[in-house]
């Protein structure tokens, strides 16, 4: 026995070690990869896409957390780009448009919490260059945006990109060659991104500060292959801002994803520099990726069958009142004084019995 636990203490601490030692990475663009014996995860990815039918901006945030004090990762976009901060209140306005409606849902019988006369009840929710590679890759730019040290790429060779970017400073997957072949096949461009946090000995931990990069495109696209490549489940989320109300054409491999808004929104000053402080139209959509290998391609959006506008509702139980009092019980003092009138009504017209004593009535066949 003292063996075996010996034994399952040594595969625990070594299970432990190994968690800590090997990079976990996740993000929807493209995988997230820490340096050397570091680990971080993305624990939520939420971006913002703006397309007018020539012109597409993303506007991306993550969330992370781990003990890594630099990262990289890189995003494939179809035309030349422009990367620059974008503004974390842009955000907050989305998540306040966006919020759901909140309504009563009322029951009539106590629960345990109303015993014996609260009115109010828990809440519930329910919801509807490299050496060898310099040739091939081309340098379009490369920027300091806060903690972000930005490269704009070109590449006509997949092996060639991947030796620049790790001849670079940007850290990236063996197998980066293979799954961003099919990008160099159509002549994309790549925006890479090394996260270096300018206070020196922090880590990258909590909400980063968002990116925003813009670049010309006849579809509105949102880039997901690369992120094949994470080794966590992957979670992301889109505002799309549009003309119309938009939805993926399929789900690349994920869950079904869910929309959790759509209308019209005004061009607040949050939102102004993506719609110009125009009213646009506003699709919030949630998906999952459990399994991130089963990404089969990028996400493209099109123009759903009609503008139908959803908000989802939450709501918080009460109990039925009526002028302050629990409407269970009025019923109940209701029902007790019909009772109450209807057996002293019955008891009055009682016919009343004989007194003790009086004489029998006489029957027939009697004799005096």
């Amino acid at each position: 026995m003292r063996n075996r636990i010996a034994a399952l203490l040594l595969l625990l601490l070594a299970t432990q070690l190994g968690s800590l030692i090997s990079p976990a990475y996740a993000c929807g663009c493209g995988a997230m990869v820490p340096d050397r014996e570091s680990r971080i995860g993305v624990s939520r990815e939420t971006s913002v896409v703006r397309w007018d039918g020539r012109t597409e901006e993303i506007v991306m945030r993550f969330t992370v957390d781990g003990n890594a004090r630099r990262a990289a990762w890189i995003m494939p976009v179809p035309s030349r780009a422009s990367v620059e901060l974008g503004d974390a209140a842009l955000f907050r306005e989305l998540a306040h448009l966006t919020r759901p409606e909140r309504k009563a849902r009322h029951y009539f019988l106590p629960r345990g919490g109303d015993w014996p006369f609260s009115a109010g009840a828990g809440d519930g929710a329910a919801a509807a260059p490299a050496a060898g590679g310099e040739a091939s890759v081309g340098v379009v730019g490369r920027e300091q945006l806060g903690d972000f040290d930005v490269a704009r790429l070109t590449a006509t060779d997949p092996d060639a990109l991947r030796q620049w970017l790790e001849a670079n400073g940007f850290t990236m997957p063996d197998t980066l060659a293979t799954e961003v072949k099919p990008y160099v096949d159509q002549k994309w461009e790549y925006v890479a991104v090394r996260l270096a946090p300018q206070k020196q000995g922090s880590v990258l931990y909590g909400t980063l500060d968002p990116l925003r990069i813009r670049f010309d495109s006849g579809r509105l696209v949102y880039p997901m292959r690369l992120s094949r490549m994470a080794k966590t489940p992957q979670s992301l989320g889109l505002y799309v801002l549009a003309d119309h109300r938009m939805e993926p054409a399929s789900t690349i491999g994920g869950s079904a994803p869910k929309v959790t808004f759509a209308g019209k929104v005004p061009g607040t000053d949050s939102l102004a520099p993506l719609t110009g402080g125009r009213e646009t139209f506003l699709t919030a959509i949630d998906q999952e990726f459990p399994e991130p290998g089963r990404i089969s391609g990028d996400h493209e959006l099109r123009a759903a069958a009609s503008d139908t506008p959803y908000r989802r509702t939450v709501y918080h139980d009460e109990l039925l009142t009526v002028g302050g009092f629990p409407a269970w019980m009025l019923a109940a003092g209701a029902v007790l004084a019909a009772l109450g009138a209807g057996t002293f009504t019955w008891l009055r017209r009682r016919p009343a019995a004989a007194p003790h004593g009086s004489p029998a009535s006489a029957r027939p066949g009697a004799s005096a």
